[in-house]
């Protein structure tokens, strides 16, 4: 394990300054914060990774704001915040096998041990999954933990983190998630969020429509491939094809369905998402599931891009119907939404980006997370923290 720092070089647009060493917080406290990302890729990440996305515009943002922030994770440094190398290597290639979660977890566990010993920590958010099975232990040491829940909160998995108790206090990244769930011990909601100023603003747009993402049954490629086709308009898919249950979906599902007026363009990169997201006349997102946030929703805003949607998960909290995307209740409503979307407003997408989905907001609903642990308050009401 070795302990560096670095600044993140935006992919696009200026690196973030940290804030003056010793200026305190908004309400005159400054926290150490440990912030534990996931063990598949580098904080940014080069193409595909959400969550890390989210995770790098958070550690910058709370640097600015005067914390002092070590961000556990795997690779090389790329943010303002003091960096510790749980691994050298991230493990993108095992991405949804539970072994490297469980491994990173009882690293990062030694690390924030051995981190506390030198440099009392004052509060441990945790974005992993199996990161919340340490809360007891951190408990113990008298450090509070904030878990934040990236993924569903259905079936087994509200069981998982019911079984966390009042270890850890739980951040929904949505409305909807938290409803899903509402017995759980949230701590409040904070929506993900993004650097408009990182993505390029198109007004002018081009005739096709864009599907990002990976190769999934819940991603619906298939629905947008088939809305494409009814439409007449062309389609870009633009998607993470790695682990083998995408691979197979791919070969079964998607390859047969592929025509002539689609392009198939693999996963992109930084740069390349960017520029396929601000030329495409709209976002296709017939997500299947309840996607608990979907961080490509306000990417396709910042760019000044709307979104063909279904109504599912945390869509119909991101978008507005007729003003910022179109929201069908059925497939069937997809390929005249195609066509209707090209009467909305770039700039009303860029605005929704800048005043809803800021990292100000982000940093300021994570404070009060922060806090509300560490006084050991009782959950706040839904959406408070946002």
């Amino acid at each position: 394990m070795s302990t560096m720092s670095g600044t993140r070089q935006a992919a696009v647009g200026s690196p973030v300054p940290p804030g003056p060493p010793d200026t305190p917080g908004p309400d005159g406290s400054r926290l150490h914060i440990a912030l534990v990302a996931p063990p598949y890729y580098e904080v940014p990440p080069s193409g595909y990774g959400g969550v890390e996305a989210v995770l790098a515009d958070l550690a910058d943002a709370l640097v600015v704001r005067g914390h002092r922030v070590t961000l556990l994770g795997v690779g090389r440094p790329g943010t303002s915040a003091r960096f510790v190398a749980v691994s050298d290597t991230p493990a993108a290639a095992r991405l949804g096998e539970p072994f490297p979660e469980v491994v990173h977890a009882l690293a990062v566990r030694r690390a924030i041990e051995q981190l506390h010993a030198s440099d009392p920590v004052d509060v441990i958010h945790d974005h992993t999954f199996a990161g919340a099975l340490n809360a007891p232990a951190f408990a113990r040491l008298g450090i509070p933990a904030v878990i934040t829940v990236h993924g569903s909160v259905d079936s087994e998995l509200a069981d998982y983190y019911r079984e966390i108790g009042d270890s850890a206090g739980l951040v929904a990244i949505s409305d909807r998630q938290r409803a899903l769930a509402p017995d759980l011990n949230w701590v409040g909601r904070v929506h993900n969020a993004l650097r408009p100023a990182d993505w390029p603003f198109e007004p002018v747009k081009g005739d096709y429509a864009l599907f990002l993402g990976r190769f999934s049954p819940d991603k619906g490629p298939d629905l947008a491939l088939h809305a494409a086709h009814a439409a007449g308009v062309p389609l870009v898919l633009a998607a993470k094809c790695s682990e083998p249950m995408e691979r197979r979906y791919f070969e079964r599902t998607v390859r047969p369905l592929l025509g002539p007026t689609d392009t198939l363009v693999g996963e992109a990169d930084a740069t390349a998402k960017r520029k396929l997201l601000a030329g495409a006349r709209c976002l296709l997102f017939p997500v299947r599931w309840e996607e608990p946030f979907g961080m490509v929703l306000i990417e396709a805003l910042a760019c000044g891009t709307p979104v063909v949607a279904l109504r599912a998960g945390a869509v119909p909290e991101i978008l507005t119907h007729g003003v910022t995307g179109m929201i069908a209740d059925d497939p069937a409503e997809l390929p005249a939404a195609l066509h209707r979307v090209t009467a909305l407003d770039p700039r009303d997408c860029r605005r929704a980006a800048e005043t809803r989905f800021g990292v100000e907001r982000l940093a300021a609903g994570y404070e009060h997370a922060y806090r509300a642990v560490r006084a050991r308050r009782a959950p706040v009401a839904a959406g408070s923290s946002a």
